[in-house]
Parts: C-alpha cells; structure tokens; sequence
C-alpha cells in the first residue's frame, strides 16, 4: 500500500485502483502501450510438502518457510476499455464534515470515543479514544486520519490484539507502536477511499532509530498493522475492502 501511494503521488494518478496486465485483460482492457508498472511485494510463509512429511514422521511441528513474490501493477488511469465503475471519478468529500463511512465504522467499533479537547490520544487505563473535533484541523482530512491512527492503538488493548501499550515516549517501543498505529491508519485509509499520506513528522527520527537498530522491525510492524487495520475495518459495512486487498 505504501509503495502505491508512493507511485500515486509521484505519478498524480486520480485513482487509487490497481491492477496486473493479466487482470486487465481479464476485464476487457489492456494496458496502454508504452506504460511503465509499478513493482509490489507480497509476503508470506508457507509450509512445503517435505517438511509436512517430516513434522508428522517425528511427531513435531512443521517449520515454514518465508518468501517474497513481485508483481507489476498498473493504475487504472494506465489502461484503456475497463468497465465504466472501475474507472468513474470518486466524488469528492466535503471537506467540513466526519465522512460518514469513517463515522459509521468508529460507531460500529463501539468504541468509547470521544470528540472534544485540545489534544488526541488512547488513553489505555480508561479504555477510551479522545480526538479534537473536525474544525481544530486546518485540513480536516487530517481528523479522519487522526482518528484512526487512535482507533490503530485501541485495537492494540490485551482484551483485543494484546499488543505492548506501555512503552514510555521516547522509548523504541513506543516509538515502535506509533508506527504501528500510523501504518494501521495509512492501510485503513487505503480501504477506505481516503487521500493517502503518512502524518506525524514529529515521529520520523524516532522510526528512523528504530529501523537502523533493526531493519527487518518494518516487517513486524507492516504486520502487526496489517492485523490492527483488518480488525477495524471488520466492522465495517459490506463495502468497505479488507486492507489487504487495497
């Protein structure tokens, strides 16, 4: 999802739609000649068929094995003769109001959130998320984001996903499920239709030592995101996608 956005910024591509040349022919369309695609990665473990064999002939568990796979992918905007509601315009939001689908997915949560203050956090002991209203933000897109960058460390509780919430501000385990919870919010956006972006440059030095202390921390982070995101958006409505399948 983050290396589309990246493509759909630098690229200005209107739609957030995605697909292999294969799929596109599948739809009735093809790729424009002499457009470039986009690589993605998809990774993933998998048990093979001789380790099977030897966890039930010794009785014990089966290792698996990672890998990663690449595809090229083309926007929509990089294709010709799709169907007309792949490639229709999405309206644009107004920007002066909660986008009723983020709405409806905070209320189905069921969530203890709460509009109001100066400042926004998820207050752990309290079990409860706490957002300015939309009109403290100077975009107030910024507030959806916000939202569900609180809403990524509320699925974080032990009664939820049992992720580690006690790190103290300035530690790499906070810092580790800030990003955590920017990335759920990115992956949760992605889903939803909203403008892509990573906020909260505040916190970029403190990913930064992270990563260097451990670069493959990004995996287990994209992961644990992955889940947080998937689990908020279960709430939603029949037509909101999983985040990944965004």
């Amino acid at each position: 999802i983050l290396l589309l956005w990246t493509a759909l910024d630098d690229q200005g591509f209107p739609s957030q739609s995605w697909l292999t040349f294969r799929q596109a022919l599948a739809l009735g369309g093809h790729v424009r000649k002499g457009e470039r695609g986009t690589t993605v990665f998809y990774a993933d473990r998998f048990i093979p068929h001789a380790e099977r064999q030897r966890a039930r002939e010794t009785g014990e568990e089966p290792h698996a094995v990672p890998f990663l796979k690449r595809f090229t992918v083309f926007n929509v905007d990089q294709c010709e003769g799709l169907p007309h509601d792949l490639t229709a315009p999405v309206p644009a939001a107004v920007p002066s109001l909660i986008l009723p689908k983020v709405e409806e997915l905070i209320r189905r949560t069921g969530a203890d959130f709460r509009i109001g203050g100066d400042r926004a956090f998820y207050h752990v002991p309290g079990d409860f998320i706490r957002v300015p209203p939309p009109e403290a933000y100077h975009d107030t897109i910024n507030w959806h984001r916000t939202a569900l960058h609180e809403a990524g460390h509320w699925t974080g509780a032990a009664h939820r996903l049992g992720r580690d919430l006690s790190g103290a501000f300035g530690s790499a385990a906070y810092a580790a499920e800030e990003l955590v919870a920017e990335m759920t919010a990115a992956f949760a956006c992605a889903a939803l239709g909203i403008i892509p972006t990573v906020r909260h440059a505040d916190y970029i030095g403190a990913w930064l030592e992270v990563l260097r202390a451990d670069p493959r921390v990004i995996f287990r982070t994209a992961s644990a995101a992955s889940k947080a995101a998937d689990y908020l958006l279960a709430f939603g409505a029949g037509d909101v996608a999983r985040a990944d399948a965004a």
